[in-house]
């Protein structure tokens, strides 16, 4: 390393780090994942320098190791995602995102005169994957919701 490279997110010692993710999901992410109102130590970095991304965010979670249903929920908003467990300052395990073939309960449908944005009922859809781009097809209304329109259940 030369003495001009600089770290611009410090490692951890023990935890979570979720790597390339698109600068405009982070905050997605982070509500997706409850991390809001989670009392671990994180770190997040957004619009930081990516060769491969141009510009990318990273999430660090201290002494929490998310579960692989998690991790398979980042893959709606940031399907090239990394996720790297860490133990001693070391990565142990390398997980890759992988999207769900169904999701429930997260995400809102897009048909406002759907039973699940009127009624108390969860919501549940099939994923569809076509080119690198994720739809959602409501198991109720039957609506298409894109990638682009994905909006998270308060």
């Amino acid at each position: 390393m030369n003495m001009e490279q600089k770290f611009e997110v410090r490692a951890i010692e023990n935890g979570t780090v979720i790597d390339h993710l698109p600068s405009d999901s982070l905050f997605k992410i982070i509500y997706l994942l409850g991390l809001e109102k989670d009392t671990h130590r994180m770190t997040f970095g957004n619009n930081l320098e990516s060769k491969r991304m141009g510009t990318k965010a990273i999430i660090k979670i201290t002494d929490r190791f998310c579960q692989q249903d998690e991790i398979n929920r980042i893959a709606l908003f940031a399907p090239m995602a990394s996720v790297n467990i860490i133990r001693d300052f070391k990565v142990v395990e390398k997980r890759q995102v992988e999207v769900p073939h169904t999701i429930e309960g997260f995400v809102k449908c897009a048909n406002p005169k759907c039973i699940t944005n009127v009624e108390p009922v969860k919501t549940s859809f099939t994923v569809q994957q076509e080119n690198g781009e994720i739809s959602l097809i409501c198991k109720y209304c039957e609506k298409a919701t894109h990638q682009d329109n994905m909006k998270l259940v308060k």
